[in-house]
């Protein structure tokens, strides 16, 4: 018990230090530093400290909701560390089985004659495209199906958003993206390797997709905070704002089922559930009176349990 302790708060601690991580310490200082243009423009000067009260302020960081997470993060490493194993599904068979697939339909082709750079920056695409569209889809579900919703609810249940509060999930939610990122890695590899061969390479950046790379360093950290950073309209109609992130965690009705995209806003616009940060004015966060339910620990975690076999029941 103890040796298995030591090893997953190791590994929490490395979370910093990996890239693949949302709070990788490169990608919280580029927060950092976009939150100073923010301040600028709200208070038109600029003192460190000051600044750094505004970007930290206590009655967040300190809030019972923030409390919070920071203990789900460090239990739900814990439960993904002794449970998910038990749960085998690796991306190597589902990518041999798509290669397959198509064969059979298509039948044997040779590798597509590209250079290596282009079949690089096809792959590297592909995998940032059908992630963040799977992303958007599972989050889409997640809203739409009652009974999905319940364990998806702990996660709109924060009342104030920290850079923390990407971990604020429930372990059945977080088994729910595991699957989809090995299904959908595996389906664009299969489908990579029908067309190109064995040989596939990513472009990254210190170990991560350069493309997601780029999208956790422009911001992604403030997509779970107080401060309101705007890319304007014209760019959110393509790319998802760290406002507009926060406009879905809106608790008021009008803001509900807008904006499920991570990185992508065209997914939102196609179907129809797409928000500007310029429509909507001050916001507070929760799932207003449905927000009773997840004021404790134990309640978060067993209680969506409990809505979602009520939500099975049929209604009176």
């Amino acid at each position: 018990m103890l040796d298995f302790l030591s090893i997953n708060l190791t590994e929490l601690s490395q979370y910093f230090f990996d890239a693949n991580k949302r709070i990788y310490i490169v990608y919280l200082l580029s927060a950092l530093a976009l939150a100073i243009p923010v301040y600028w423009l709200k208070f038109s000067r600029f003192s460190l400290l000051p600044f750094l009260r505004f970007v930290f302020p206590k009655s967040i960081y300190t809030h019972k909701s923030a409390r919070q997470d920071y203990v789900l993060l460090v239990v739900n490493k814990l439960i993904k560390s002794a449970l998910f194993p038990l749960v085998v599904i690796t991306m190597a068979p589902i990518a041999i089985g798509v290669s397959s697939a198509i064969e059979a339909v298509f039948g044997y082709i040779e590798p597509i004659a590209l250079s290596s750079a282009a079949i690089i920056t096809i792959f590297t695409v592909l995998l940032f495209l059908f992630d963040d569209f799977t992303r958007f889809l599972l989050h889409y579900i997640l809203h739409k199906f009652p009974l999905l919703w319940e364990f998806h609810k702990v996660h709109h249940s924060a009342l104030v958003l920290t850079p923390f509060t990407i971990y604020r999930s429930h372990p059945v939610e977080s088994l729910l993206y595991a699957f989809r990122m090995t299904l959908t890695q595996g389906f664009v590899v299969g489908l990579c390797y029908y067309f190109f061969g064995p040989t596939l390479k990513m472009y990254d950046i210190l170990g991560a997709n350069a493309l997601v790379f780029l999208f956790n360093f422009f911001g992604s950290n403030l997509r779970h905070s107080h401060i309101w950073l705007s890319w304007g309209d014209k760019v959110e109609n393509y790319l998802i704002s760290p406002a507009q992130h926060q406009i879905h965690h809106s608790d008021n009705p009008k803001h509900f089922d807008r904006n499920f995209g991570a990185a992508l806003a065209v997914w939102d616009r196609l179907f129809s559930c797409h928000i500007k940060a310029s429509q909507v004015g001050k916001i507070t966060y929760g799932i207003s009176v449905n927000h009773k339910g997840h004021n404790s620990l134990l309640q978060i975690y067993f209680e969506p349990f409990k809505k979602a076999a009520q939500s099975l029941l049929p209604k009176r």
